[in-house]
């Protein structure tokens, strides 16, 4: 049986809809009818270079990870969801056995089964299958568009609140306005922040950030001639401190520093930020290989954390932060397509904005025939 028509990446900048078979499922999994799926940096990056680090496109893939839909089918000994619900879709799962899934860190299993990494296939198409405590049912009120953008938000509740354990009346800030950044800087409002501080080399988004999260922004200053990236670092932190009155110990310190640009300097400009014994969480990706201030590391006893991915509780978390409207995910919603201009989506997405100039923050493209008002 076939009636499952994918957006399939088969090789550099070569994407084309192919039908694939709809998959069987086990008895402990469901079968997802896709209704929306976000574009992430990731599926761009495929796109674009075919590879991620050591993931590499060697077969045709169906991109995608970022999804919602509805239960189309279950598994015999399925009990926590029905046909017909609409839940959020988790796309990755561990092998349930390893010491790390044993130690609820399954994000960190080596047998990761993961949507649109390879080898494995992503979520635009029209079924898709998981394990059925990877579909999470959506409240009342949490519209599928909404269900499509948890998986964004999981990522910063993973970085803010798991990795960064941040309490209520703690300052943060957020280096990079992406939307990995913006949902972080959601969680710590949603956490009750005390200062949450955006950071972007670009005043649009620093706009943006003010009007959706953010309490403060701040637009880092230009090179100057000749100047290393960690002396640019250290100046422009010292120039950061005296602009927003932080400082390096007490309630006007940095709690926590989360990098969502992956940029050197601004991993450098973190440290330099971090109050004394304060937190610093990873979670942009960049040039993996960078400059940092080891005694500063040291001396200051901070703690420096790698984020990837979510864990355990982040989902779930993602989820009533948004069904009790402590989170309003519309608004970095910018952008809609049809399943049959998908490329057209990842083209505005590549390119920060569509054809008409406006800016893309995250574009959601429908599932197969599902209609742009679907909600």
């Amino acid at each position: 049986m076939s009636d499952n028509p994918s957006f399939v990446l088969r090789a550099i900048e070569d994407v084309a809809y192919e039908q694939r078979a709809i998959p069987d499922i086990a008895d402990n999994e469901v079968l997802v009818k896709v209704m929306k799926t976000g574009i992430c940096g990731s599926d761009v990056h495929y796109l674009v270079h075919g590879r991620i680090g050591d993931f590499v496109v060697t077969n045709p893939m169906v991109l995608g990870h970022e999804s919602s839909g509805i239960i189309y089918k279950v598994g015999s000994n399925v009990k926590n969801i029905k046909e017909g619900d609409r839940v959020a879709v988790e796309p990755g799962a561990g092998c349930r056995t390893c010491e790390l899934c044993k130690a609820g860190r399954y994000e960190l299993c080596a047998d990761m089964k993961f949507a649109a990494t390879p080898p494995y296939d992503g979520t635009l198409t029209r079924y898709y299958k998981v394990p059925a405590d990877n579909a999470y049912p959506l409240p009342e009120g949490v519209s599928l568009e909404d269900g499509a953008m948890i998986e964004p938000l999981a990522v910063g509740v993973h970085s803010v609140s798991t990795l960064g354990q941040f309490r209520s009346g703690q300052s943060a800030v957020i280096l990079g306005c992406g939307p990995v950044g913006l949902l972080c800087m959601a969680v710590a409002k949603a956490l009750g922040a005390a200062r949450v501080i955006a950071v972007d080399i670009v005043p649009a988004r620093l706009e943006f950030a003010k009007q959706y999260a953010a309490t403060h922004t701040y637009l880092p200053p230009s090179f100057n001639e000749g100047e290393t990236k960690m002396e640019y670092s250290r100046r422009n932190a010292e120039n950061m401190k005296k602009v927003l009155g932080i400082t390096d110990r007490g309630k006007g310190g940095i709690d926590l520093v989360i990098d969502a640009s992956g940029a050197e300097v601004s991993i450098q400009t973190g440290f330099f930020i971090v109050k004394t014994g304060g937190t610093m969480v990873q979670v942009g990706m960049g040039a993996p290989d960078v400059s940092i201030n080891v005694g500063m590391l040291m001396t200051k006893e901070l703690n420096y954390k790698g984020s990837f991915r979510y864990g355990p509780g982040d989902y779930p978390f993602a989820i009533e932060l948004v069904a009790q409207g402590k989170i309003d995910l519309k608004p970095l919603v910018t952008h809609r397509y049809a399943f049959t201009d998908a490329l057209v989506a990842f083209k505005a997405t590549k390119a920060g904005k569509s054809e008409d100039g406006k800016g893309v923050i995250k574009a959601i493209i429908s599932g197969p025939d599902v209609a742009l008002e679907t909600v």
